[in-house]
C-alpha cells in the first residue's frame, strides 16, 4: 500500500470513528439500584441523559449519595464497555498495516 492510499486509509478510519462517537451520544444505557429507588440514564459516551430519584431516598441526604455512586458508577462501566467496544471494531477494521503502527489495534 502506498503511502497516499495508506493516508487515505487513515482519514477515512478518523472519519468513521467520529461518526461512531456521533452514534453513541444516542445509545442510551439504563441503570438503576436494585431496589429501583434510583435510576440514571447515560449515553454510551458517559453523558448523564437523566437521574430519576424516589421521594423516600430525599430524607437521607448519605443514602441518596451512596445510591448516585453505585449507580452512576455501575452506568459509567456499562456505558465504557459499549463505547470501547464500538470504537475498536472501527478501529480494528479500518486501520491500514502500517508496521510499527500496531498500538491501534
Amino acid at each position: 500500500m502506498d503511502l497516499m492510499a495508506m493516508m487515505g486509509k487513515l482519514r477515512e478510519t478518523q472519519q468513521k470513528i467520529e461518526a461512531t462517537k456521533l452514534r453513541l451520544d444516542t445509545v442510551l444505557i439504563d441503570e438503576q439500584s436494585t431496589d429501583g429507588l434510583l435510576k440514571v440514564i447515560v449515553t454510551a459516551n458517559r453523558k448523564i441523559k437523566s437521574i430519576e430519584i424516589d421521594e423516600r431516598l430525599l430524607t437521607d441526604k448519605e443514602q441518596l449519595e451512596d445510591y448516585l455512586i453505585l449507580v452512576l458508577n455501575k452506568a459509567i462501566a456499562k456505558a465504557t464497555n459499549v463505547n470501547e467496544a464500538e470504537l475498536d471494531a472501527v478501529t480494528k477494521v479500518n486501520m491500514p498495516n502500517i508496521p510499527g503502527m500496531d498500538m491501534f489495534k
